[in-house]
Order: structure tokens, then C-alpha cells, then sequence
């Protein structure tokens, strides 16, 4: 009989490979995360991942100005 190989889970995450911080050294430029929220990101639940994804477009923005 075989053992089913656990596949590896796909995260999802709002980086676009543009990793830059601000000057503050505080959130990223790219996708609008927390330095918090980067380190945190593979512990967080899905539930977690998509409540910060949630309002990443308003940040974004607001820190493109």
C-alpha cells in the first residue's frame, strides 16, 4: 500500500516582489505589510492572511504618496 506525500500549502500573499521599506524602516512599499506582518506571515491562518490582505489596498496607496 502507499502513503499519500503531503503536498506543500500554498500561502497566499500580497507580495510583488517589490521589497522595499519606507523610510520609517516600518511597512513595505511593494505590498503595504508591516514589517510585523512580513516576519509573521507563514505562522499566520489563512483567516489572519486575508484580514491584513483585507486592507492592503488602502495602505498601498497611501504609502505610494
Amino acid at each position: 500500500m502507499s502513503v499519500p506525500i503531503p503536498m506543500p500549502v500554498t500561502l497566499s500573499t500580497p507580495c510583488v516582489s517589490i521589497c522595499t521599506l519606507d523610510a520609517s524602516g516600518r511597512t513595505c512599499l511593494g505590498c503595504g505589510r508591516t514589517i510585523e506582518e512580513i516576519g509573521a506571515w507563514s505562522t499566520m491562518s489563512e483567516a489572519q492572511r486575508r484580514a491584513v490582505m483585507v486592507r492592503l489596498p488602502r495602505a498601498a496607496r497611501e504609502a505610494a504618496r
